[in-house]
């Protein structure tokens, strides 16, 4: 996604080589804190607005790429059994869980673009993005798990369960206005009963006053 300002700024030599920096894979700059920093950055800007993204609509109607079917297709024909709602690192991180996946991953090498840059991923997808319910993954290994989650509906409980929250807070601002409503139909009709008592006691004593002056006359 490309932005563009009315004003042309220079751009430090810092964020050049930042920028130069995360358009190569992982293992071309080895452990250099700073990289990593603004790789962890990125990935956390990416998983914000993904969490988002499913939070707003019904994440089975999403398309995450170009090749979500061939993605979809692969993965469930490779990995069949593997439990997707709730993830067990060891089926993603254990040696024997990368000979599985190293072939899969490679086959989307050329077709998804930054097919294996780093990516946060959630363990529990009825979850948020927490220190606790993260892990980092490919982006292919992202995509696969979580375009096979929204397909077979497990995002979905996300999608209900921050629209559920808005629709209760939307029902609890209609009974405020609602009661505020009522007492200020209550407070009318108190002034009116106050305004229509005022007038009968004023009435009340315009009479008193006419028949004494009648009784002075008949005197």
């Amino acid at each position: 996604m490309e932005t563009t300002s009315g004003t042309a700024e220079p751009v430090s030599g810092e964020l050049v080589s930042v920028a130069h920096a995360l358009s190569l894979p992982a293992e071309s700059y080895g452990n250099d804190p700073d990289i990593e920093m603004a790789w962890a950055m990125k990935a956390m800007q990416h998983a914000e607005v993904y969490y988002k993204l499913i939070s707003s609509v019904d994440p089975q109607f999403l398309k995450l790429t170009k090749v979500d079917d061939q993605i979809y297709s692969e993965f469930r024909e490779n990995f069949e059994k593997l439990r997707i709602d709730v993830l067990d690192p060891e089926e993603l991180k254990s040696e024997s869980a990368k000979e599985k996946w190293r072939p899969f991953c490679l086959k989307f090498d050329g077709i998804v673009e930054d097919f294996n840059y780093g990516t946060l991923l959630r363990l529990d997808c009825s979850q948020g993005y927490t220190e606790e319910n993260t892990i980092f993954a490919p982006r292919i290994q992202f995509f696969a798990i979580e375009i096979a989650r929204n397909r077979e509906g497990y995002n979905t409980a996300v999608y209900i369960s921050v629209h559920g929250k808005e629709e209760k807070k939307e029902g609890n601002h209609g009974r405020e206005k609602a009661d505020s409503g009522r007492a200020e139909e209550k407070g009318t009709n108190r002034e009116g009963e106050k305004v229509k008592t005022n007038k009968g006691e004023e009435k009340e004593k315009e009479t008193n006053k006419e028949i004494n002056k009648s009784g002075e006359t008949a005197m």
